[in-house]
């Protein structure tokens, strides 16, 4: 994984974190924190791992409002 740089934080209107195990929460909160409070913040779930990191994303984000869920509709219609 590459991250940005340090620059492209404080300019970003979207911060999208792909969930592949729970220490990803806090990896992305970790990137939430370098953004601008404008930021529209998504958690998607990485489709491999879908079933079982759905319903702990859905959790987290009841618990935490601020993230929205970004979901890869492509993948559930079929469509490459």
């Amino acid at each position: 994984m590459k991250l940005p740089t340090q620059s492209v934080y404080k300019k970003a209107n979207e911060l999208k974190v792909i969930i592949y195990n729970t220490s990803d929460f806090t990896f992305a909160e970790e990137q939430a924190a370098k953004v601008s409070e404008n930021c529209i913040l998504y958690l998607q779930p990485e489709w491999s791992k879908r079933d079982k990191v759905i319903p702990l994303i859905v959790d987290y984000v009841m618990k935490h409002p601020k993230w929205k869920i970004s979901l890869q509709t492509h993948k559930y219609l079929n469509i490459p």
